[in-house]
């Protein structure tokens, strides 16, 4: 195993290596949206635009964590209103619609492509995946929804998995979590098995685009009784991923700290 160098900073900004101008699209489990607005909200701190939206569906309570809130599919000139909405707000959530059970409707992939190339915000933050708020998943054969034009791709996972037996109530898709680890139910989902799931073809990073930057995001670090355990799992990843996945970021969202783990 590679020697992988870590360092700590208390910004998702810095933790991600942000650039200049993204289209982020974040997917796996263990607090994707939780990581969306964190972002989001720093960037509009720095005074930059930012639309966050999903591909798939979130609560409507947790889209109005944005100041403002547009409904394409119920407002023939929401494009109109996103430009007006980011001009005075810097952050906008932009979804479909809000459905009967709640949950707002995302945009198409080739939405957040149009929306992109139209440069109406400096940054796009997309929701592209779906969990049922379990810490881990693997995707489905239609899971998860990429736009092409991402800058980057966060894989996320929650760090109370390590450990735990694979069963339908620890891990989302337990049968794609077992065909890609060769773990079978009950057994513990140990570091080796979980980086599987980062490294794998048909893994959490299934359908990035080639041009995007992979970064693994390991989330819920004040869960953990001992960082060790963390660190183990980090630098399995990058092993695992033999250079394709850039960092790995161990951190708290709710606590705001973070530590950078790569290989140099």
């Amino acid at each position: 195993m590679q020697q992988a160098l870590c360092n700590e900073v208390d910004s998702l900004v810095s933790a991600l290596a942000i650039g200049g101008r993204e289209l982020i699209a974040i997917v796996g489990a263990g607090g994707k949206t939780a990581l969306m607005f964190a972002l989001a909200g720093e960037l509009r701190k720095e005074g930059k635009k930012v639309i966050t939206t999903t591909t798939t569906k979130v609560w409507n309570d947790q889209a109005r964590q944005a100041p403002y809130v547009v409904c394409a599919g119920n407002c023939p000139s929401w494009n109109d209103k996103l430009v007006e909405k980011l001009t005075t707000e810097n952050h906008v959530f932009v979804g479909r619609c809000v459905l009967e059970s709640g949950k707002m409707d995302g945009l198409d992939a080739s939405d957040m492509d149009r929306l992109f190339q139209e440069r109406r915000a400096a940054y796009l933050v997309v929701e592209a995946d779906g969990a049922a708020g379990l810490p881990a998943k693997a995707p489905a054969a239609h899971e998860p929804v990429i736009p092409v034009s991402a800058t980057s791709v966060v894989a996320m996972m929650g760090l109370e998995v390590v450990g735990r037996p694979l069963k339908p109530e620890v891990v989302f898709r337990p049968e794609e979590v077992k065909r890609i680890t060769g773990l079978q139910t009950g057994e513990p989902l140990t570091s080796k098995a979980l980086a599987m799931l980062f490294s794998h073809p048909q893994g959490l990073f299934k359908g990035s685009p080639d041009h995007a930057r992979r970064i693994a995001f390991l989330n819920k670090l004040d869960l953990m009784e001992k960082g060790v355990e963390a660190m183990n799992l980090a630098e399995e990843i990058l092993d695992e991923s033999r250079g394709t996945i850039e960092r790995v970021v161990m951190g708290s969202i709710k606590e705001g700290r973070y530590r950078i783990v790569r290989v140099e």
